[in-house]
């Protein structure tokens, strides 16, 4: 130890170092599980085969319209929007001081889903094909994701308001999430019932969250929104590390809390508006990651963040394996394996918080 001499103390490099090998860690998992969701499936692709056609090392022609067209753009879809859904997860449950908190939980995906019917259902953005791999389509991902974002911000603007104005507990608020959720469920299910034969294939098609319905045409959409809102929760990862301490601790600091609030659960609903429009609604992957990674590298959101978008995409990545090749050569939806895996968790965890 030298701290008189200014220099970092020994163990808080070896308590910093082993928190940095957990996330490179997670990485090399995540590389694996990309390597295995694109090799697995109806058609069996042996690994080295997909390495070789992604490096074009060698590359076989036969695997090349698989893995380019069908796989490849699954399985990055599935790592975009497992980040994306992790990261709004942890900063909701940061900016709102709620362990329980995530996109789903509150009610903002289904407000999300809502919006997206709407723009479905009213709007003509979706619409379905002749095509096995992709029988529904949405034809305008933009203006469906405007109007499955003025949605999710509305139920956000609840959210805020019950936080700021009233001091709600955290049960409180996930009651509230709940009521939002059934409040938005039922307007999806009014649209239902007034819509024509197609538009109500479409949108129930849709409403199973999936990532196999991604293409290469969505991609740079979700892509640019997840890795900016990344960016900015990175960003202030300091100022979640106050308002953890308390609103006040975190006002004495310099923090603006109101404007870090409304702008984080802001930049959350669009990730979350913009996954729900282009995959329909993916739940759990926000609440579960979170609580995983807050086990292995702790509270501190330098770490809390990249490893909560690493055990996201990782999350995913499997689920969607899982999802493909467990009731083969039927292929579930992605969200019916998050929802078995994180409804136990999330009864515990909301069992945890009344106990307390």
């Amino acid at each position: 130890m030298h701290t008189e001499e200014g220099t970092i103390p020994d163990d808080y490099l070896h308590y910093t170092r082993q928190k940095v090998m957990y996330i490179a860690a997670g990485i090399v998992l995540v590389f694996f599980l990309f390597i295995l969701a694109i090799s697995v499936g109806a058609v069996a692709i042996p690994p080295v085969d997909v390495l070789q056609t992604l490096f074009g090392i060698g590359a076989s022609v036969k695997w090349e319209r698989i893995i380019w067209n069908i796989r490849l753009p699954q399985a990055l879809a599935a790592i975009i929007a497992g980040v994306g859904l992790a990261v709004a997860g942890v900063a909701m449950q940061s900016i709102l001081r709620n362990p329980l908190a995530s996109p789903f939980t509150l009610g903002i995906s289904s407000a999300g889903a809502f919006g997206a019917a709407v723009s479905i259902i009213l709007l003509g953005t979706g619409r379905i094909q002749s095509t096995v791999a992709n029988p529904v389509s949405i034809s305008n991902p933009y203006l469906t994701t405007i109007v499955a974002f003025l949605f999710c911000m509305l139920a956000t603007a609840v959210i805020l308001i019950l936080s700021h104005v009233k001091g709600a507990s955290p049960e409180v608020m996930i009651l509230t999430g709940v009521a939002l959720s059934s409040l938005f469920s039922a307007g999806v299910m009014f649209l239902q019932y007034f819509s024509s034969d197609t538009q109500l294939a479409a949108v129930v098609f849709w409403s199973f969250g999936d990532v196999g319905r991604a293409t290469w045409d969505i991609l740079p959409l979700m892509a640019v929104v997840v890795a900016g809102a990344t960016l900015y929760f990175l960003f202030n990862r300091w100022n979640y590390n106050a308002i953890d301490a308390g609103d006040e601790t975190a006002q004495g600091l310099g923090v603006d809390v109101a404007r870090i609030r409304i702008v984080g659960m802001t930049v959350a609903a669009l990730v979350s508006a913009v996954i729900v429009a282009l995959l329909g609604v993916i739940g759990f992957v926000g609440l579960v990651c979170p609580h995983i990674m807050r086990r292995i590298v702790g509270d501190d959101h330098r770490f809390l963040i990249p490893g909560t978008a690493v055990c996201g995409a990782a999350l995913l990545l499997a689920s969607d394996t899982v999802a493909r090749t467990i009731v083969a050569p039927y292929i579930l939806p992605v969200a019916v394996i998050t929802a078995f895996m994180g409804a136990p968790i999330f009864i515990y965890l909301l069992f945890r918080g009344y106990k307390r």
